[in-house]
C-alpha cells in the first residue's frame, strides 16, 4: 500500500495546514470587511451543471462518475455553476445585490505543474443584483485588498483587465465572423503562454485572413503600450463608426474603473485585450492578477457572467465574481518570503514534581478547569521526571507551565512559569484561574 497522496492531491501536516490556515483567514478578514457574507454547497453536483455552463476545457477535467442511483455526477470543478444554482433557487426572497464568499475544496483532473494540481482551496466571492461599473470595481478592489492583507504591493502583482463587449467590438470592427470568436477567445486566453506564431496558426484556423490576425495583434500590442488605446481599423463608415463605439467603450471603463479605484490603487492595474477568461460563461468585465515577474500562473480570475443565473433557472439577474486559488497564491507568498504563519501555540502544560495519586488528580483537575476557561492544555499521560515534563512542554511550544509542587497537591497553590522568559510565580488556583 502507498503512503504517498494520490498525484496532484496534497496532506497538509501541521505545517502546511498552519499555512493554509493563515491564508484562510486574510481571506474570510478581507472578504467580511467588504460586506460579503459566507457559504458553502455540496462537493458532488449533476455532471450537466458544468457541461451546460462551463466550457469544454473544464467539462475535459472533469472528476466525473456515475453515483450508485445511476445519475452522472461530478466533483465540483469550480463554485460559480453552483452559487448560481443556490442563488438561482431563493431569487425571490433573497435582498439584492447577494454579496456572498465561499472557501470551497475544488478538483480538476489536469497536467500538473508548478502552481497547478488536481485539488486546491478556493476563494470565491460574488455578487448578484448590480449591473453598475461600481460593482465591477468592488469586485477587483477586494481582490488586491487580500494581496495588501498578505504583505505584497504593487510590486509583486498587477491586475490586468479587459471587457468581452470591447473585445467582440474590436473583431466585430475587423469583419471577424461573430461564429468565430469564442475560438479567437481561446486563442487570446493563451496568448502569453504560447509563440505568436503558434497563436497566428490558430486564428488562421478559426477563419482570421492574415490581415485580421495582423490587425487584433496591434491592437493587443498598443492596449499594452498606451493602457487603453486601440487604432481602430479604418474603411467605411460603418467600420468607423465601430472604431469609435470602441474607443468611447474602453474610455468609459477606464474613466469609471480608474476614478472608482483611486489613485492608490492605479499602480495595481492595467488594461490587456488578452484576459479573456476560459470559460464560457463571462459576459463582460473580466480579469486576472499576475505576479509582476511573469514566473507563475494567475493568482486570481473573474469577471461578469451576466447571463448565468438565467441559465440555471432562475431570474435574468446580473451577476459578477472570481476565484483565488490557494496553490499559485502559495507560491507567491513564499517567493517573496510573506508565507511565516505560526504553529498554534500551546497555553498552558500541567505538570507535578512528585509521583502520587493526589499529584496526578490534581494535573488532571487543573488541566480541565483550564480548559473550560478556553484554554488550550497539555500533560503527561505517564510520570516522568518534572525535568522531563518541562522539556515536553517545550518541545509543544507551550507559552507557560503549571507545576504542582510535591506536598502541594491539595493546597490549592501552584506555581506558573513563564516558559519563553523563566520566570515564575505562586499563586493560589482558584483565584488564579480566573484571570487565565
Amino acid at each position: 500500500m502507498s503512503t504517498g497522496a494520490l498525484p496532484g492531491f496534497r496532506d497538509f501536516y501541521p505545517q502546511e495546514f498552519a499555512e493554509r490556515a493563515a491564508l484562510a483567514r486574510s481571506w474570510r478578514d478581507v472578504a467580511r470587511r467588504y460586506g460579503f457574507t459566507e457559504y458553502d454547497g455540496p462537493p458532488l453536483e449533476p455532471t450537466e451543471l458544468y457541461t451546460k455552463k462551463s466550457g469544454e476545457e473544464i467539462v475535459g477535467q472533469l472528476y466525473a462518475f456515475t453515483d450508485k442511483g445511476g445519475r452522472a455526477v461530478a466533483l465540483r470543478p469550480e463554485m460559480t455553476p453552483t452559487f448560481a444554482r443556490m442563488v438561482a433557487a431563493r431569487a425571490n426572497t433573497l435582498p439584492k445585490p447577494v454579496r456572498w464568499f465561499s472557501i470551497p475544496q475544488l478538483f480538476r483532473y489536469e497536467r500538473q505543474q508548478r502552481g497547478r494540481l488536481r485539488e486546491h482551496f478556493q476563494l470565491n466571492v460574488d455578487i448578484v443584483g448590480e449591473p453598475g461599473v461600481r460593482a465591477d470595481a468592488e469586485l477587483v478592489c477586494c481582490a488586491l485588498d487580500v494581496m495588501r492583507s498578505l504583505g505584497l504591493t504593487s510590486d509583486d502583482v498587477v491586475a490586468r483587465f479587459s471587457d468581452r463587449r470591447v473585445l467582440s467590438l474590436i473583431l466585430l470592427n475587423h469583419r471577424v465572423p461573430r461564429a468565430a470568436l469564442p475560438a479567437v477567445y481561446a486563442v487570446l486566453d493563451k496568448f502569453h503562454r504560447q509563440p505568436r506564431d503558434v497563436s497566428a496558426e490558430k486564428l488562421a484556423a478559426a477563419g482570421l485572413t492574415t490581415a485580421q490576425t495582423d490587425a487584433l495583434f496591434a491592437d493587443v500590442d498598443t492596449v499594452a503600450s498606451t493602457g487603453g488605446g486601440i487604432s481602430p481599423a479604418t474603411g467605411d463608415a460603418a467600420e468607423d463608426r465601430a472604431g469609435a463605439e470602441v474607443l468611447a467603450a474602453i474610455e468609459q471603463y477606464q474613466t469609471h474603473i480608474g476614478a472608482l479605484m483611486g489613485a492608490p490603487a492605479r499602480d495595481w492595474v492595467q488594461w490587456d485585450l488578452t484576459i479573456v477568461r476560459g470559460l464560457a460563461y463571462y459576459t463582460g468585465i473580466v480579469f486576472e492578477i499576475f505576479d509582476r515577474r511573469g514566473q507563475l500562473r494567475a493568482v486570481c480570475g473573474g469577471g461578469r457572467y451576466d447571463g448565468l443565473l438565467a441559465a440555471a433557472g432562475g431570474p435574468d439577474l446580473p451577476g459578477l465574481g472570481f476565484g483565488m486559488g490557494d496553490v499559485v497564491l502559495t507560491e507567491l507568498l513564499r517567493d517573496r518570503g510573506l508565507l511565516k504563519p505560526d504553529l498554534a501555540r500551546l497555553d498552558y502544560w500541567v505538570a507535578a514534581d512528585a509521583v502520587d495519586a493526589g499529584s496526578a488528580l490534581a494535573v488532571a483537575s487543573i488541566a480541565g478547569q483550564l480548559r473550560r476557561a478556553g484554554r488550550s492544555v497539555e500533560y503527561a499521560f505517564r510520570w516522568s521526571s518534572l525535568a522531563r515534563q518541562l522539556k515536553a512542554a517545550s518541545t509543544a511550544h507551550a507559552r507557560r507551565a503549571v507545576i504542582v509542587k510535591q506536598g502541594a497537591a491539595g493546597s490549592g497553590v501552584v506555581t506558573v512559569k513563564d516558559l519563553d522568559t523563566g520566570d515564575e510565580e505562586t499563586v493560589r488556583l482558584e483565584s488564579w484561574i480566573a484571570q487565565a
